[in-house]
């Protein structure tokens, strides 16, 4: 573990200034292109030779394999190669010659900031066409790596923290820490998974480098802060002197000049040998046997580990996942005892037994002319299914999923706080963060900074407000097409269900609802995935648009674009179901209708509530399967195909298929690639909480999903994607407070999807009011179903088969169509003229009575919840103090030794010669 030592007026300020390099500043030391200068001109850059000459392969065990180890570094076999740089020659000679211009430029510019390159030709940077190093004759690579002294120049402009003590205090004794310490099954091998050591750290200085904790240069800043230094170059050097515009990176690979820039993993992921015999080859190895693969689905997560090779940002990721998995535990299996709880009960169900044996209760049809009159008999297995999901249980776990919510957001809050203590992070937001490349170059305004009072770039509100302007706009014209969408579902389900009923097979037209809400949830699952991809591409256009001045401005307002956008795609066809359908379906003398055409939907006798549950387990489910094979299938086949020439010609022995190659041929994960991640999980959390009271299988769903989506995800990064920069964050970003959002949203939907959608509410007012002296359920349904005379039936509803049971078609002619069955029953409390009784309003009154009370209880004991748990551990507290306390020391220390050396400088004279000498060159 370890914390950062706040040096106060010792760490350079970055102040929004462009690091050293972004406008051409040349270094007093210059690397060449050629491996051979290269390496003559690093003993001038102040780099010792005795330390930069040694591997600076962090904790090598890779030693088994040489050649293997060679792939890590330079040809010399001392420098490590810290990024790669690919590209491809085109067969356009005309646009190959712009694209070896830029690289030209772009190349000699990086030398000239102090990195090392190296080809795998020898005459220069262009190789030649028929380079026996280049398996296909035209995939060329760059190696660079960073010296020691670039690496500690940067280390001090991105005020890196390192270790500078350990950490001598100890851990409180309580019964959490006794629990923890307690043995299980689920605990990683520390044989293998080393304990990170516990230190203090403090932003590097290379003036006070002997400060710090340092074995050797070689292995002071391990593999993950190197290719983030080196990647904060490459994202910043400019290609075009002319254009400023025109740097970084990721515009030449999006202009074609490079395909890919990536940092290595560090060999091969499998071995021939025993983990236990032989041990780690390397850190990546150590994660797929103790992380990535599927036999180790129980075990918790190498966190430090994975931070150490992926960075902060991924890290907190998979922390945040697994933290997210292990609270669907104790969701889940409440969520399955409510489902059995249903199961056990349904015989003994009174309004059941009722539906099931109403073969005498004729009903009005479902739809206009062609579906006829059916008996309530037919809608048992629909009051069986929605029983399972709608009973007395389905209240309490409505409560106990909000407060799940809340608990579940207060104690990640507390988890991450001690995260971001152990992995150096708190303040990187405020004190670490850069500006964007692209905001330097773009932003049309300067001003001085209040903070630093140096000039940065910047953006007035006169600017801004036009281009948000334009980024709403397009928001909610992409929400009219998605409400577009769910129209068209919704006239599906109308004309398939009317179409369906008019088949003349009874054991089709029985089960129309469910084929109908099938099939409809299918569709609008397609609708979903497509509109979300054209989205996905116009939300990123908008959010370049903004111009925003940090990555985490980026992020945030690209995160709750998607995200707004995600929850009206999702679940705009659940609130349809579950809020509105069924609502005003009027009555058989006046249909309420679609634009005046479609009949309105009506639900079954026993609700609509299996038709929500059964929208929800296709779109949930269905959703994580795609997610799931796109995101792992797609990169296996897709690396299998691109690796196949490599392969073989290893195989035959024409060539060595090297670690840079191997990682080109596997898939990129992409600018916004754990921004998938999250979405996907944080629209799983919605289905599992803001309906939650209609699905109570939906956590247990989620649960097992993810046990499969953390191994699956640790398999795609270590074995399917190139291995992404080590890129830090504070925390998970801006889906804390949608998290929260979602939460608190739960309270309000499962009230009324308790009230509106169930029926737990009218039964209750049945019981009570007409249950008798023992409050039963007896005549419940005789009670929810009003009579309708059919001479009142509009002839535009009217059946074309009147009589029931059905003999054919009629003529509609004889004057006594209609008249074969005299009183149907339809779902409601009307009188004989059609209008609602009082029946009707003292349910309506009783509900809105039930959400107030409802939502006041679950949100004011949720906020009771969020109040007693504090958001940071004592522990934690105690150890910013004890970091508070060191930083001041270290600064006082420093200032006496300063002052120290001030005197020694001052000649004898007195007072007026120390002054004069203190003024001196």
């Amino acid at each position: 573990m370890s914390n950062p030592i706040g040096f106060e007026g010792m760490d350079m300020q970055n102040g929004g200034e462009k690091p050293v390099g972004f406008e051409g500043v040349q270094p007093d030391n210059a690397a060449v292109a050629n491996p051979q200068e290269i390496e003559m001109a690093e003993s001038h850059m102040g780099a010792p030779t005795d330390k930069e000459d040694q591997p600076l392969h962090e904790g090598s065990p890779a030693k088994k394999d040489d050649n293997k180890v060679n792939d890590l570094f330079f040809k010399d076999g001392k420098r490590r190669i810290d990024f790669v740089l690919a590209y491809r020659k085109q067969e356009s000679e005309e646009r190959e010659e712009k694209r070896v211009k830029k690289r030209q430029n772009f190349e000699a510019n990086l030398i000239d900031e102090g990195l090392q390159l190296e080809y795998e030709n020898s005459e220069g940077p262009e190789p030649k066409e028929d380079d026996p190093e280049s398996h296909d004759g035209r995939t060329f690579f760059v190696k660079v790596h960073a010296p020691w002294d670039l690496m500690t120049r940067y280390a001090e402009e991105l005020k890196i923290k390192m270790p500078i003590e350990e950490n001598n205090m100890e851990e409180p004794v309580n019964v959490f820490n006794c629990i923890d310490k307690l043995w299980t099954p689920f605990e990683l091998s520390e044989e293998y998974v080393k304990p990170e050591p516990d230190v203090f750290t403090a932003p590097f200085i290379r003036d006070r480098a002997s400060e710090f904790i340092m074995e050797s240069q070689d292995t002071f800043f391990p593999n993950n802060i190197r290719n983030r230094v080196v990647y904060e170059i490459l994202e910043r050097m400019r290609y075009d002197a002319n254009d400023p515009a025109k740097f970084g990176i990721d515009h030449l690979i999006a202009n074609g000049s490079y395909f890919a820039a990536y940092p290595l993993h560090e060999g091969d992921y499998k071995s021939k040998h025993s983990l236990l015999t032989h041990g780690p080859q390397n850190d990546r190895h150590l994660l797929y046997e103790e992380w990535a693969r599927p036999g180790r689905w129980y075990k918790k997560q190498p966190l430090d580990l994975i931070r150490r090779y992926f960075g902060e940002k991924i890290g907190i990721y998979f922390c945040w996942l697994g933290f997210y998995t292990e609270m669907l535990t104790w969701a889940g299996f409440v969520g399955l005892i409510v489902f059995l709880y249903g199961c056990i009960s349904l015989p003994s169900s009174v309004v059941v037994q009722e539906i099931c044996a109403g073969t005498d209760i004729i009903m009005c049809p479902l739809c206009d002319k062609r579906c006829p009159y059916w008996t309530l008999s037919d809608s048992c297995f629909y009051s069986k299914l929605t029983y399972l999901f709608d009973n007395e249980a389905t209240v309490f776990f409505a409560c106990f999923m909000s407060l799940w919510a809340t608990m579940f957001c207060e104690f990640w809050k507390r988890r991450q706080n001690t995260i971001d203590y152990d992995w150096d992070l708190f303040g990187f937001e405020e004190q670490e963060e850069n500006i964007r490349p692209e905001f330097e170059a773009k932003a049309p305004d300067r001003r001085v900074s209040p903070i630093t009072n140096l000039t940065e770039p910047y953006m007035k509100f006169s600017r801004k407000f036009p281009r948000f302007s334009a980024s709403i706009a397009s928001i909610f014209f992409m929400i009219l097409l998605v409400m577009a969408a769910v129209m068209t579902v919704i006239v599906y389900r109308i004309v398939v269900k009317t179409a369906i009923f008019a088949i003349d097979q009874e054991f089709i037209s029985s089960y129309a609802s469910i084929i109908t809400s099938v099939t409809a949830s299918m569709i609008s699952l397609i609708l979903i995935m497509i509109l979300q991809i054209l989205y996905e591409r116009i939300a990123v256009r908008l959010t370049n648009l903004e111009l925003h001045r940090t990555e985490t401005e980026y992020e945030d307002s690209f995160t709750f674009k998607m995200y707004l956008f995600a929850f009206v795609n999702y679940y705009s066809t659940s609130f349809y179901i579950a809020f509105f359908k069924g609502r005003l379906p009027g009555t058989p003398a006046d249909y309420g209708r679609v634009f005046g055409i479609w009949r309105q939907e009506e639900c079954d006798p026993a609700g609509c509530m299996q038709e929500l549950f059964i929208n929800i387990a296709i779109t949930m489910c269905g959703k994580q399967f795609f997610n799931n094979f796109m995101e792992l299938a797609m990169p296996v086949l897709m690396n299998f195909w691109r690796s196949r020439t490599g392969r073989k010609e290893e195989k035959s022995g024409k060539g060595r298929y090297e670690q840079w190659e191997q990682d080109a041929d596997l898939a990129d994960l992409g600018p916004r690639g754990l921004f998938k991640e999250y979405l996907e999980m944080v629209v799983q959390f919605g289905f599992s909480t803001i309906f939650v009271a209609a699905f109570p299988l939906a956590p247990l769903f989620a649960l097992l999903n993810n046990l499969v989506e953390v191994r699956l995800d640790a398999y795609k990064f270590i074995s399917q994607l190139r291995r992404p920069v080590a890129k830090r964050a504070q925390d998970i970003g801006a889906w804390y407070a949608i998290l929260v959002t979602v939460g608190n949203l739960s309270v309000l939907t499962n009230a009324l999807v308790i009230a509106f959608t169930s029926e737990f509410i009218p039964r209750q007012v049945f019981k009570y009011y007409y249950g008798g002296p023992e409050a039963t359920l007896n005549g419940y349904t005789n009670w929810s179903l009003s009579y309708f005379n059919t001479v009142d039936m509009q002839n535009d509803s009217k059946p074309t088969d009147p009589s029931y049971p059905r003999v054919g078609d009629e003529d509609t002619t004889d004057p006594n169509y209609g008249l074969n069955v005299s009183v149907c029953r339809y779902r409601g409390n009307y009188d004989e003229h059609y209008n609602v009784t009082l029946d009707y309003w003292l349910v309506i009154a009783i509900k809105l009575a039930f959400i107030l009370l409802y939502e006041h209880f679950v949100l004011f004991t949720k906020f009771f919840v969020a109040y007693i748990i504090p958001d940071m551990p004592e522990f934690v507290k105690n150890q910013i103090k004890r970091e508070t306390y060191l930083g001041q020391q270290a600064l006082r220390t420093a200032l006496t030794e300063q002052r120290g050396k001030s005197k020694k400088l001052v000649p004898p004279g007195g007072p007026e010669v120390e002054q004069a000498g203190a003024a001196g060159p």
